[in-house]
């Protein structure tokens, strides 16, 4: 089976895949609260606390997505998350499910998980500084970072 924990050289590939879709649906989230998209009505400007609830999920979402500055990204994230979550849902129910909170309760998983693991591969960082680093050929070069390393 191609699924195994003996190999690690997999796991940045789907962490980066993980934080793609994840960064992906919370710029979603985003943009439907701001800009009224996606059979969403858009937060009245400066309305407490759903405006700004959007802009941390437009801004975080999309530097989530392209891989910059993603540990403190995530940490706001899901903070936010968490924020919505205990003064919006919990009030309604105990458990997501019966408070329609599992949106923010599994981004807020989901976003500490980044903060605790990093990015995985494929960000627009690693990509710059796997073009910026000096080729091989030239003297004095370095050994190119694994691209995606935060």
């Amino acid at each position: 089976m191609w699924i195994r924990a003996e190999r690690p050289a997999r796991r940045p590939l789907v962490l980066g895949l993980f934080r793609i879709v994840l960064g992906l649906l919370f710029t979603n989230e985003g943009a439907a609260t701001l800009f009224g998209v996606l059979d969403r009505q858009a937060s009245p400007t400066g309305d407490w606390p759903f405006w700004y609830a959007g802009v941390i999920e437009l801004v975080c979402g999309a530097l989530i997505l392209l891989g910059v500055a993603t540990r403190s990204a995530a940490f706001l994230s899901s903070g936010a998350m968490a924020f919505a979550y205990f003064t919006e849902h919990q009030k309604d129910g105990a458990f997501p499910l019966q408070n329609g909170g599992l949106a923010p309760a599994l981004f807020c998983w989901g976003f500490l998980l980044l903060v605790f693991f990093g990015p995985g591969s494929l960000t627009l960082m690693g990509l710059l500084r796997r073009q910026s680093a000096p080729s091989a050929a030239s003297p004095g070069a370095r050994e190119v970072p694994r691209w995606g390393r935060e």
